[in-house]
């Protein structure tokens, strides 16, 4: 299991540009597998993935997730080629289709069957993704055109799912998932079984199952906790990760993000890994002294596991 970190979420403030691309020059220099940005009311993911990854040559980079109600399919793929051309394709497209709160109070756009609206949008970008014209007509998305940027391969396109009609979409069309607020339990239980079985159905490769949490190496884990349910305490009131807190037997996003010493995160992560998860995405959080203490050890898991001592 590749061990990664998230960059940019600004937790407490917005980062600038120059932060952005000091955390990812950090995230290289620990040893970690990966840059990855979550999108919120800051710098956009995309564009910043363009101007970190040419500042950092050689990290994988990737979205965790982008929205797609505010994109057309045309425009997303366009973006996307245009940061793996010039990148060197290092890409990995999270894409989904966000929350009904922040849909339609944010864009002021009706969050309308988004299990049609999401399949329907995957089914023109990926051809879309590989270069090839496209004419699709379904009940939400029209979409005629076709995207051709010298020097782009096709990104790897993961879909955020959690319930079992995104996870087969996920498995059907998608590269694989990246997931949300999801505990090892239900990684095991529900997200693994669920995708790769719909793969399999579809015929296609097994899927990427991308684990997306907060985590700390502290000594005092309660303490995390309850930082947690300060600053992210509204997840349970989201329906689609309320589900995922249910079959965990949680009570909310504090009780399955990963904290501890060195051995505990390491344990956690290991469980992880044998629950099926092929990436983890480290979300930090607390100090700056917690923050830099969790990238380093989470650095040194990411070289024991590429050179086949953990995970």
């Amino acid at each position: 299991m590749r061990i990664s970190t998230n960059v940019g979420i600004g937790i407490d403030r917005p980062k600038s540009v120059a932060e952005i691309i000091a955390e990812v020059q950090q995230a290289a220099d620990l040893g970690l597998g990966g840059a990855w940005w979550a999108e919120r009311l800051t710098a956009d993911p995309l564009t910043a993935a363009v101007v970190a990854g040419l500042a950092v040559p050689g990290l994988p980079l990737g979205t965790a997730v982008v929205t797609t109600y505010p994109r057309h399919p045309l425009a997303l793929a366009s973006q996307a080629l245009t940061v793996q051309a010039a990148t060197g394709n290092r890409l990995t497209l999270g894409i989904g289709p966000g929350h009904q709160r922040q849909v339609e109070a944010a864009l002021g756009t009706k969050f309308d069957r988004p299990a049609r609206h999401t399949h329907e949008y995957l089914s023109a970008l990926i051809p879309l993704l590989r270069g090839e014209p496209v004419e699709f007509h379904g009940e939400i998305h029209h979409v005629s055109g076709q995207i051709q940027t010298p020097g782009a391969l096709p990104p790897s396109v993961l879909l955020a799912a959690l319930g079992p009609v995104m996870l087969r979409t996920a498995g059907e069309l998608a590269d694989g998932t990246v997931t949300a607020w999801t505990g090892v339990r239900t990684v095991a239980s529900h997200i693994v079984p669920r995708i790769t079985a719909a793969a399999q159905a579809a015929g296609r490769p097994a899927p990427r199952v991308v684990a997306n949490l907060p985590i700390a190496v502290t000594a005092d884990p309660d303490g995390a906790r309850t930082w947690i349910a300060e600053h992210f305490g509204a997840s349970g009131s989201v329906a689609s990760y309320r589900a995922m807190f249910d079959l965990e037997g949680v009570n909310g996003g504090a009780d399955v993000v990963v904290v501890g010493d060195e051995g505990r995160i390491e344990e956690e992560l290991r469980r992880f890994a044998e629950a099926g998860a092929t990436e983890f995405i480290a979300v930090p959080f607390g100090s700056d002294e917690q923050i830099k203490r969790t990238l380093r050890v989470l650095g040194a898991l990411n070289q024991a596991a590429a050179d086949g001592g953990y995970g």
